[in-house]
């Protein structure tokens, strides 16, 4: 029986394998590196033992580290959560060697299915249909084709190809990126099904030989090949449902698979399927599964790694779940991952977190809290927010309206782009695949229109007039922004999340009554407001502004960090900063400067000084979150400095280019020769 359970993990699932643990009296060991040494989930276990350093390498994957705080706090069984150790066969192997209860398959079964080409073959004489793959690139005549990591997925090492000519660039950057994720830059590649569908088979077998199949889930929408969207059970004729979970259970037996492990199928148009890959371990998106079974998948993990046989009678699928995974990162900027304190992360409405629910709700999954620190050397994903309904449109109507209603201050998140997903007419038909994110660039439009942005900002100027009043040492009474002079208006000026500015101008009387407003947008004729609606101001406080707008109430929350305003309005959110009246002297960055987003390695560098680009050309490829994010001429012109070396390291802000855009003597208009300068 275990007694004491050490997670070799990090963030949300951590959190999640404690929760069960806690129900069942098992008492907790969480490992942390020295960037996670205040996260959630190492204060919440019942001991944590560090691990020197920062990055993976150095912390989450160093079995001997882990082996040792198991050893030094009396931890009898290790759970690996999923990614970083949880499908290395040397680290399960380890673990039992030394005497502890491997939560999870046998190392062999990890092994056999961890090489993905080794696995194919396996599963395709256990009769799972089978993609056509290669290893020779040079066998594939027909296109399109997908480059795939063997010893990896989540996305990492992924890359669709369209023509002979993008092969072979494909294929090297995707070994980097597996060999920096994974430790192995072994891919291969297979053919694509376009406008394919994801849907994977939740299995379970205990040491009696029974392998079962617990439902199945749909997770098509994806960005990068990374999941985004998912939800249970899929939407498909029950012949094919039948089909998959046959397959998949199949795929089971063949391994003797003991615990939880997910297969995962690509569907194709027609109703034909294939084996994509077998994970064995705990999947991110579990918990769709959960709320639509009432199963807690730990707490089943835990007792087949006990011994246990799993119940007779496992219960079926009922209503419907669906889940998103909020993430720090801008998706309207090439999917960057973004850093920096949350300070405020508040989502109403849940009813429970890592649980199960009695009837429609909210359950969230989170790593972080507010006041975390969102960091360079992990993951982007913040956490997971799930829904249950009695039915599929159910659930999507109460996770888009909590997810749009959320607070979430001090990163760019894919909130917005989520709720735009749900919210789409073609979510709701269910004409989902793959390639979802590619043909509905509607998606990554704000929820916050155009045309409210000056209304928000206007709330971003009332609550800021307030809180100044507020903490005003001398004549505090004084009503907010009064002037003595009324032709002189009030006049402040905010930045929007994108760089855009916008500039507020408005008047109180004495009263405090809101006489006249308007904005204007130097750099951007979009957020200006010619003919403002007719405003009257209802209230103001430092953190909430109330305004009555052509006859109708609305509502604004808002939080100051600082400089930083977060609004949060009935339409949408809004990141902005006020600018100081009177800026001190900061120093200039040259003309075709490229900077750096966030702190990351360069790992490639695609030019040279002196080379002529002409925009869209791949200057460089900075390393940061565990991807690759290509660094891309923003006009034309000639490289006239590269700072920064391949694998030289760079912070935030850090100069990684410059582009000359002066024209290229060819360019410039010849002298007419009959002219006489003279």
């Amino acid at each position: 029986m275990i007694n004491r359970l050490l997670v070799a993990n990090r963030g949300e699932i951590a959190r999640r394998i404690f929760a069960t643990c806690r129900a069942m009296g098992v008492q907790t060991v969480a490992v942390h590196s020295d960037a996670d040494a205040d996260a959630p989930f190492a204060a919440e276990a019942d001991q944590a033992v560090r691990l020197p350093g920062n990055t993976p390498g150095e912390t989450y994957l160093r079995v001997d580290l882990i082996l040792d705080a198991a050893r030094r706090t009396g931890a009898d069984a290790v759970h690996p959560g999923y990614g970083f150790l949880a499908e290395n066969a040397e680290f399960a192997a380890a673990v039992t060697d030394a005497g502890l209860t491997w939560v999870g398959p046998p190392a062999k079964v990890i092994a056999a299915m961890g090489d993905k080409l080794a696995a194919k073959a396996l599963l395709a004489e256990a009769g799972v249909p089978m993609l056509p793959s290669w290893t020779d690139s040079d066998e594939i005549t027909d296109f399109p084709v997908l480059v795939k990591a063997s010893a990896g997925g989540g996305g990492r090492g992924m890359r669709i190809v369209r023509t002979a000519d993008e092969l072979a660039e494909a294929v090297a950057s995707a070994r980097r990126e597996a060999a920096a994720a994974f430790g192995d830059g072994t891919v291969f590649i297979e053919r694509y099904v376009e406008r394919g569908r994801h849907v994977e088979v939740q299995i379970f077998g205990d040491t009696h030989g029974r392998v079962v199949a617990l439902g199945d889930r749909e997770c098509s929408i994806q960005r990068r090949h990374q999941k985004i969207v998912e939800e249970a059970p899929a939407v498909v004729p029950e012949r094919v449902r039948t089909a998959l979970h046959e397959a998949a259970v199949a795929a089971g037996r063949a391994v003797d698979y003991l615990g939880a492990g997910t297969v995962e199928f690509l569907l194709a148009p027609g109703g034909e399927f294939f084996f994509l890959e077998m994970n064995t371990r705990l999947q991110v998106e579990h918990p769709v599964t959960e709320l639509c079974t009432g199963l807690d998948l730990v707490g089943l993990q835990l007792l087949v790694a006990e011994g246990e046989p799993l119940p007779a009678d496992l219960p079926g699928s009922t209503g419907h779940a669906i889940e998103v995974r909020l993430c720090a990162e801008d998706a309207t900027a090439g999917w960057r991952p973004d850093t920096g304190t949350l300070h405020r992360f508040s989502v109403g409405a849940v009813v429970t977190e890592f649980g199960g629910l009695a009837g429609p709700g909210l359950r969230l999954d989170s790593g972080v809290v507010a006041g975390s620190v969102v960091g360079v050397h992990y993951d982007s994903m913040l956490a997971k927010l799930i829904a249950w309904g009695r039915t599929r449109a159910e659930a999507t109507r109460l996770l888009a309206g909590a997810l749009a209603r959320a607070e979430l201050h001090g990163v760019s998140t894919n909130r917005d782009l989520l709720v735009r997903v749900l919210r789409s007419p073609a979510f709701a038909a269910v004409e989902i695949d793959t390639g979802f994110l590619d043909r509905h660039p509607e998606v990554f439009d704000p929820l916050l229109p155009t045309d409210q942005v000056p209304l928000t900002a206007l709330a971003a100027a009332l609550s800021g007039a307030a809180h100044r009043r507020a903490t005003a040492p001398v004549l505090s009474g004084l009503p907010s922004g009064w002037r003595n002079v009324p032709a002189v208006p009030q006049v402040i000026r905010l930045v929007q999340s994108d760089g855009h500015e916008i500039e507020i101008r408005y008047r109180l009387d004495r009263t405090g009554r809101l006489t006249d407003w308007g904005s204007t947008a130097p750099d951007s004729d979009a957020a200006g407001s010619a003919d403002p609606p007719t405003v009257a101001l209802v209230e103001a406080t430092p953190d909430r502004v109330v305004l009555d707008v052509d006859g109708v109430r609305r509502g604004y929350r808002v939080r100051r960090v600082g400089s930083a305003v977060f609004v949060d309005g009935p339409d949408g959110a809004a990141s902005l900063t006020e600018l100081p009246r009177l800026p001190l002297p900061t120093t200039e960055v040259g003309a075709g400067s490229l900077l750096a987003p966030l702190p990351g390695a360069v790992t490639r560098v695609h030019v040279q000084v002196g080379q002529r680009v002409t925009a869209g050309d791949p200057l460089l490829t900075l390393e940061a979150m565990k991807l690759e994010h290509p660094v891309l001429a923003p006009i034309d012109g000639v490289v006239a400095e590269l700072p920064v070396p391949t694998g030289g390291q760079v912070q935030a802000g850090a100069v990684l280019a410059v582009i000359d855009s002066s024209p290229a003597p060819a360019d410039l208009e010849p002298s007419n020769p009959e002219e006489d300068p003279r």
